[in-house]
């Protein structure tokens, strides 16, 4: 289960500021899907870095990672399923889904890809069943 420690570690990495170890949570060309929110893709550790500096109080104050669902396919990558929940400094709270692609690097388990995608209506949108 050391993959975990590449996949959890980021919520606490962020919350306390501590953005130049993103390295110990992501590969260097790490692809940060945000597309579900409009935005292009932020390729590599730098554009992350940059970007949460960017956002800078607007950022959440506490990120939750639960309902973890993992799969580990043949080639030995193994992709995590969470749910994630921003606090926002004002009290108010988002959801999002992270969807992660965790590979095994020289230096450990390191997420490669990201795909985050907000979680805004109830039932994925579903009004009725079939």
């Amino acid at each position: 289960m050391a993959w975990w420690a590449g996949s959890s570690a980021g919520a606490p990495l962020v919350d306390d500021g501590s953005l130049d170890r993103l390295e110990e949570l992501f590969t260097s060309d790490v692809v940060y899907d945000l597309t579900d929110f409009g935005q292009e893709p932020l390729l590599g550790v730098a554009a992350i870095r940059e970007a949460a500096w960017a956002l800078g109080a607007a950022n959440p104050v506490a990120h939750h990672v639960t309902n973890v669902v993992v799969t580990v396919s043949a080639d030995g990558r193994v992709q995590v399923r969470s749910k994630a929940l921003g606090i926002k400094a004002d009290g108010s709270c988002g959801s999002v889904s992270y969807d992660d692609t965790i590979v095994r690097t020289a230096d450990g388990w390191r997420i490669s890809r990201r795909k985050i995608s907000p979680r805004r209506t109830p039932l994925g949108g579903m009004t009725e069943s079939g």
